[in-house]
């Protein structure tokens, strides 16, 4: 399947494309993004960076691999990237089967937890899925913050080395009942 553009009150999630890689690479390239995700990803972050991993992602998706990648754009801006959503449904639970970042001039207004609340639906809804699993640096309590808002619930701690030094990550699982709980409206009172 196809990764589908996912629409929420503030952002379109559109699926990631080669002329996403300039604006990635100027986000991207900060150490208080990076800092927090594991050590796969290069630091210093090299000129050539997104770009490298937009085509290296955009091979994978195009040979068959189960990879859905969005980018995040604000639906009042100029269509350019600002930040993404890597989701691997069937990928290896040692570290996960999402990831996100987000460009730091957009902390802190609640876009990310928008964001994984519509590719969450589309996990439980279009692809069924029973359950997946989270990782985050400890020390990323932005991210921790967005799981305890999505219905994420923390099962325990597993070694991930990150940029920062830490090597110990928090570790969630989603689960279809427990989203659909969250989501579900209120039962009707007798009142």
């Amino acid at each position: 399947m196809d990764t589908p553009t996912l629409r929420t009150r503030r952002l379109i999630l559109r699926p990631l494309a080669l002329s996403d890689a300039a604006a990635i690479q100027r986000h991207f390239n900060n150490w208080n993004v990076i800092k927090n995700l594991a050590s796969v990803v290069p630091w210093p972050y090299p000129d050539d960076g997104a770009e490298t991993f937009v085509r290296l992602q955009l091979k994978k998706i195009a040979a068959g691999e189960d990879i859905y990648q969005w980018v995040l754009v604000l639906r009042s801006g100029d269509g350019q990237a600002i930040g993404n959503i890597d989701f691997r449904p069937r990928a290896d639970h040692r570290k996960g089967n999402r990831g996100f970042w987000l460009a730091e001039p957009y902390w802190n207004r609640g876009l990310m937890t928008e964001a994984i609340t519509s590719v969450n639906d589309f996990a439980f809804h279009t692809l069924g899925l029973e359950s997946f699993h989270v990782c985050n640096a400890v020390s990323n309590a932005a991210s921790r913050r967005v799981k305890q808002k999505t219905g994420a619930e923390f099962v325990g701690h597993v070694e991930l080395p990150h940029h920062d030094g830490q090597s110990r990550s928090e570790k969630w699982k989603v689960t279809r009942e427990s989203w659909l709980r969250r989501a579900a409206p209120p039962a009707p009172t007798d009142d």
